[in-house]
């Protein structure tokens, strides 16, 4: 404890005032972890423009993240998932429980959404965000913190760790932005997707939603057992295939869903669109 003007105090780094807890914790101490330059040029610009906040880490890579977090103990955690040595989700599973920040996670990928609150993360920033956005997360997190540092928030920790398993699980609904909302599709209703370069154009009856993705990273996150790649620049929900016709040297056309929609299969891919759809030699004559 030490002297501080005005009759208050300073406690363990808190301010007391005529003998209660201010309001807010002296310093928020805030490490980040995003492998894009400008990304983590923007989040420290924004950082420093806060009162009561000091930046105490820095990294590019999930493994300098764990080292980051485990050196500096921070309070909260901006999160980064897409990044090299480690993504975000492998960077929490790294760090034991004990040192667990609360977690923000910043990403540009929509599909990760689900993801990190199924993983029960405190936030989630889309880029591009607004400095509005990203200080109301701030906030939450500094609520929370006040929460951790009185020892009432550990099942919310524990919860965490413990939905890390179900964020590795195949996605079950995936989002997609709609007049400027993040709406929900249950990929159940999905009947195809297609790619467009490093965009995907997502099929769901008569809607149509584009996501800035890569064909193989959404491939990586469906179910497999569900989606199958029967072409280069395509995906199909194997439970949305009404028929298939076969074509020449090998190819197929395939009849999805409700609407009828046709979609050509790959040559190369023969071998897996016929064991997948239980199509055997007599079939394809």
């Amino acid at each position: 404890m030490s002297a501080c003007r005005d009759g208050a105090r300073v406690w363990e780094g808190r301010v007391m005032m005529g003998g209660g807890e201010a309001a807010e914790p002296s310093v928020l101490r805030v490490a980040l972890a995003d492998d894009e330059p400008l990304a983590r040029s923007r989040l420290r610009a924004l950082l420093a423009a806060e009162p009561h906040v000091e930046l105490v880490s820095e990294a590019a890579s999930g493994a300098e993240a764990v080292r980051g977090v485990l050196q500096s103990s921070p309070d909260v955690l901006l999160l980064d998932v897409e990044m090299p040595a480690g993504d975000g989700f492998e960077v929490l599973r790294a760090l034991p429980p004990e040192s667990l920040p609360v977690v923000v996670f910043v990403t540009a990928w929509q599909q990760h959404a689900v993801r990190a609150f199924e993983a029960q993360a405190l936030d989630f920033l889309l880029k591009p965000y607004d400095k509005e956005r990203f200080r109301a997360a701030l906030a939450r997190a500094r609520q929370q913190v006040r929460l951790v540092r009185r020892g009432e928030a550990v099942a919310r920790q524990e919860a965490l760790l413990s939905g890390l398993a179900l964020a590795e699980a195949p996605l079950r609904r995936l989002p997609v932005k709609v007049d400027g909302r993040i709406r929900f599709v249950d990929c159940s209703a999905i009947s195809h997707v297609e790619s467009e370069a490093n965009y995907v154009r997502v099929h769901v009856g008569a809607e149509q939603h584009v996501l800035r993705e890569t064909l193989t990273h959404l491939e990586e996150r469906l179910d497999t057992r569900r989606f199958l790649r029967v072409h280069r620049s395509v995906l199909v929900n194997l439970d949305q295939v009404r028929e298939a016709e076969p074509l020449s040297q090998g190819e197929y056309l395939l009849v999805l869903g409700s609407s009828g929609t046709a979609v050509r299969t790959g040559r190369s891919h023969r071998a897996r669109v016929e064991a997948a759809l239980g199509l055997g030699s007599d079939s394809a004559r």
